[in-house]
């Protein structure tokens, strides 16, 4: 499907939306007509990829249902080819929603990360155990159904 197949709502300054128009250059490796996966500029490690909706959202809580089922397909498809070109030792998916987590570019993405035994990035945080009370206080704050 041609580049700006589903480009509505498009957001001036949007980095993201200027690729999904086909006003900005990148190095496009996949698209659809729900989503691109382009080449990260400043990449984590050999192959790092980004999936982004061609719809405009801002983060994971505003994109729609669709759209996200349609980028989490996409970072699978490409993933799987990456699998048989790249042979990664393993994947991480990460997405960033609002500052405090790390998000720069505020249009929905999917960092598809290719991963290497001997690459050198380490997880964000140390993780650290916590008492069985507190976690069981905190999913009954979170549940629906309480």
């Amino acid at each position: 499907m041609g580049r700006g197949a589903i480009a509505s709502r498009a957001v001036p300054d949007c980095i993201f939306c200027a690729i999904a128009s086909g006003d900005m250059p990148a190095e496009i490796v996949d698209s659809d007509e729900h989503t691109i996966t382009l080449m990260d500029i400043n990449p984590a490690t050999k192959g790092h990829a980004l999936v982004i909706p061609r719809r405009h959202s801002e983060d994971l809580l505003s994109i729609g249902e669709d759209d996200l089922i349609h980028c989490a397909t996409a970072a699978r498809r490409i993933a799987r080819r990456m699998e048989e070109t790249l042979e990664p030792d393993g994947f991480n998916l990460l997405n960033a929603t609002r500052a405090a987590a790390w998000q720069t570019v505020f249009h929905f993405h999917i960092h598809v990360i290719p991963r290497y035994e001997d690459d050198p990035l380490k997880l964000p945080w140390i993780p650290r155990g916590a008492e069985m009370d507190e976690i069981a206080a905190i999913a009954a704050t979170i549940r629906e159904d309480e």
